[in-house]
């Protein structure tokens, strides 16, 4: 397990390095430093093509929320951070609206430097209401991907898509694409990380784990073509970091592809977005 500090010094070279104005090489880091740098590196570089990342938070037991659905506390004081250091990586940060209701997040960097990516929430039949505290914030763009005739407010951006009874997440995420992002977080929750990691789009998957056990209440991950045997499991490239209240478990999905032929090597999934 690699320990990581992410110092101040650190932190300023990622940001710069999104810029394009820094470089990953770092001659005199302290081998803390440089686990920082391994695993913040790979997601800052500048790339031409899209990276799409998703971060999930669980208990030891694997569960996101009790099931009074209160998840406001899952992850620790550094596991935040993390998150909030992914915000910052990020040009754009997915929500589905299932999260955006019952959750109320801001979406916002807050517990690392950083400016406040993209809002995009995936809300097909226009439940997100005008007055979450997401489309208030006017410090960065705001964006519904819906399929109804919903009005937003100001400045807030509507992108149509046509649907069935989902969005198929290969379509999200050419819809960013156009609207110009190249580095895309998807924070959840479970069921949205789950249908983009099975349409084959992730890049990389974080898992935080934080120490405590809930016992009862919704998964962190649960696909639509599970796996008849452990041999036929997904066993990505993992990375297993200390974050200090959390561990972090990296998973390098090899540009998405090694996830796009699991899953198509499995069942018949439904490669589509059931908003959550």
């Amino acid at each position: 397990m690699q320990p990581i500090s992410v110092t101040e010094v650190i932190w300023k070279r990622m940001l710069a390095v999104k810029s394009g104005k820094s470089r990953l090489k770092c001659v005199d880091c302290l081998p803390e430093e440089r686990g920082a740098l391994e695993l913040y590196g790979a997601l800052a570089e500048p790339s031409n093509s899209m990276q799409i990342f998703a971060q999930i938070g669980q208990s030891i037991d694997g569960r996101v929320a009790t099931v009074s659905e209160d998840s406001r506390d899952v992850s620790g004081r550094d596991g935040l951070a993390h998150l909030h250091r992914l915000r910052a990586l990020a040009d754009a940060v997915v929500i589905g609206v299932k999260t955006a209701v019952q959750d109320s997040p801001q979406l916002t960097v807050r517990l690392a430097q950083g400016d406040n990516p993209a809002r995009v929430v995936i809300d097909p039949r226009g439940r997100l209401p005008n007055d979450a505290r997401l489309l208030q914030d006017e410090s960065a763009r705001r964006i519904v991907i819906q399929a109804c005739d919903v009005s937003r407010p100001a400045g807030v951006e509507v992108v149509r898509l046509e649907r069935g009874r989902w969005f198929a997440a290969q379509d999200v995420a050419a819809a960013l694409a156009d609207l110009g992002f190249r580095k895309v977080l998807v924070e959840g929750g479970g069921i949205t990380i789950a249908q983009f990691l099975e349409a084959g789009l992730l890049d990389r998957l974080h898992i935080a784990i934080a120490p405590l056990l809930i016992g009862s209440g919704p998964q962190g991950l649960s696909t639509t073509s599970p796996v008849p045997s452990l041999a036929q499991a997904l066993r990505p490239e993992t990375h297993v970091y200390n974050l200090g209240s959390d561990i972090l478990f990296d998973c390098v999905l090899a540009g998405g592809g090694q996830a796009a032929a699991h899953w198509a090597d499995t069942a018949d999934p439904i490669r589509a977005y059931a908003a959550g």
